[in-house]
């Protein structure tokens, strides 16, 4: 099959002959995708009769999810039948050979028969325009109704015995389990603690949990986290990684801290790719090889193939996994490492003009995503914040500006994408996604606190409000959204540690302000002798600190709690904090 890549050629070409698009969405990891490639489009009759009466485009769902977004049936393989514009006019997902034959045969009869009235009924939806699923609403007040009706909806959605949500597939959530966690540490609500134990203690016991390798695959089919697809995604790892060691930190499980380490162990031994210090987006499915338990045995056998696409968005998400693994684990091992691979995202991914691009294959493509801006300014916050250097505050101010600049829409939400004039189709009309404003709010803050810049705050605080309105139609879903709602409503203990980055006192002052568990913190390194105009935005006393030693403090909005030089004293100054918060 001679597929089209996505662009004006192809749909030039739909114009010119009067023909529809075939769109095939696939991921480079799917087990039906490749399998509907090899043993139903590669059949004789089904190939004739697309060369004949279509256009086929192939798309890679992850090198594309402005693409998948828009067109995915809700799952993979996808086969859409377009326009010469691009809209959608029906899809499928996995046909057999003979309902495929039937499909396309049906779809094309009708495309060459009613083409002026396909034409005719898509223009009159775009004239109407369409109402977005979410963030179209006037903006709204955001309250703590939000953040306790959300927390009521973990613990009554919840599996009552083996954990997690959603039935019958089982994906872990880690934002739910997150905010969970907050949650118990601000309540002390006993359930909410017995809702994360006993959801991270069935999926690391369960088949989804690889403990002869380490890592997660993708998710369960089965309520007990068994019978899992069993390919391994950068994504959902990174995630399960920082959930893991929030929970360690939290709640002492030594299971939990040795499941952490297997996730580490997999991300450096399988995805890592050693020449750009960045991580491989994936590796595929495999059920012969995941049902060996020994190394031994699935060398012999021949490990799964990787997909060697380095994915902006994913990278931030392992680099503040890693990060969080350095200060939670006490190895800086760790932190250097996520440090690499945020090294290369800024070198190679990174321009101040266009923003993050999506994704690297040797070279970079597709700018402007807003879950690669989102993801990628979390990590620079968090790298300033784990390492002391204010340096990663830069590049992350100019990405959160341009983000503002080209993404923000009237309602304070951020669009999915940039505005693009040459657009087709359903790809003419920008989505505003829940999940994505969430990581971008949450990050807004993250720099506002850090940089001390009110306006990046009332960007996250307007983002979070456009979606006011309809978040409790997304359930479970939303924790993440909460997340966000609350460090909006209560701002978190911040610690600034006055002193030179690179003096023993000040880096082991750095590390206790990482050492307990806290629902919500900001930690900072302000140098006096380099850091001017921070430290005056601080109005922090230089002179309190004798012959210049660091100092750390300890505050909370406008409350001072705290002050000392003492690594020793500093985590009990911050658990008296959150406990008497």
């Amino acid at each position: 099959m001679q597929w089209h890549d996505w662009d004006e050629r192809a749909f030039a070409r739909a114009r010119e002959s009067d023909r529809p698009v075939l769109l095939l969405l696939v991921a480079s990891w799917c087990r039906w995708c490749r399998e509907l490639e090899r043993e139903v489009l590669e059949d004789d009759r089904v190939r004739a009769l697309i060369a004949q009466r279509f256009v086929p485009v192939r798309v890679d769902k992850d090198r594309r999810p402005d693409i998948d977004a828009r067109y995915a049936r809700g799952g993979w393989p996808t086969l859409a039948y377009l326009d010469d514009s691009g809209e959608l006019i029906a899809s499928d997902t996995y046909l057999e050979v003979d309902e495929l034959l039937r499909r396309l045969q049906l779809v094309s009869d009708y495309y060459a028969e009613h083409r002026d009235a396909v034409r005719r009924r898509l223009a009159e939806e775009a004239d109407r325009g369409v109402v977005e699923p979410a963030g179209s609403e006037a903006p709204a007040q955001v309250g703590r109704e939000l953040v306790e009706w959300v927390t009521r909806t973990l613990l009554e959605t919840a599996d009552p015995v083996h954990g997690g949500w959603g039935s019958p597939q089982k994906f872990p959530h880690p934002d739910a389990i997150d905010f969970a966690l907050v949650r118990w540490s601000q309540t002390g609500d006993e359930a909410l603690r017995r809702l994360v134990l006993r959801t991270l203690r069935h999926m690391e016991r369960g088949e989804i949990h690889d403990t002869v390798e380490g890592g997660f695959y993708r998710y369960a089919t089965a309520p007990d986290w068994s019978a899992p697809h069993f390919e391994k995604m950068l994504d959902s790892n990174a995630q399960r990684l920082g959930a893991y060691l929030e929970a360690y930190q939290a709640l002492g499980s030594t299971s939990f801290r040795d499941t952490a380490l297997g996730i580490l162990r997999f991300l450096e031994e399988v995805l890592l790719d050693e020449e750009t210090e960045a991580f491989r987006g994936s590796q595929d499915a495999d059920p012969a090889y995941a049902h060996k338990r020994t190394v031994e045995a699935r060398r012999e056998h021949g490990a799964p193939a990787c997909d060697t696409t380095i994915f902006a968005n994913w990278n931030a998400m392992a680099v503040s996994a890693l990060l969080s693994a350095g200060a939670v684990l006490q190895d800086e091992r760790h932190t250097a490492r996520g440090l690499r691979t945020l090294d290369f995202l800024m070198r190679e991914l990174f321009d101040p003009r266009e923003g993050v691009y999506h994704y690297w294959d040797g070279s970079f493509h597709l700018p402007g995503l807003l879950s690669d801006q989102a993801y990628v300014l979390r990590a620079l916050t968090d790298a300033a914040q784990h390492t002391g250097d204010n340096r990663w505050l830069e590049p992350a101010r100019a990405l959160a500006d341009l983000a503002l600049a080209t993404l923000r829409s009237e309602t304070g939400a951020f669009y999915d994408t940039r505005y693009d004039p040459g657009a087709r189709g359903v790809l003419r009309r920008r989505n505003r996604s829940l999940l994505e404003n969430a990581v971008m709010a949450e990050a807004l803050l993250r720099l506002s606190y850090l940089t001390r810049e009110e306006p990046y705050a009332d960007a996250a605080r307007a983002a979070l409000a456009a979606f006011a309105t309809d978040y409790k139609r997304y359930g479970h879903f939303v924790a993440g959204y909460a997340r966000a709602v609350e460090l909006s409503l209560r701002p978190p203990v911040h610690v600034t540690i006055l002193g030179d980055p690179a003096a023993p006192e000040t880096r082991e002052l750095l590390a206790a302000a990482w050492r307990p568990f806290f629902a919500s913190r900001v930690v900072q390194v302000i140098d006096p002798a380099v850091d001017a105009q921070l430290l005056e935005r601080s109005g922090l006393p230089v002179g309190d600190r004798p012959d210049g030693a660091a100092r750390a403090y300890v505050q909370r909005g406008r409350e001072s709690f705290a002050d000392t030089a003492d690594p020793a004293l500093l985590p009990v100054l911050l658990t008296r904090v959150e406990r008497g918060a």
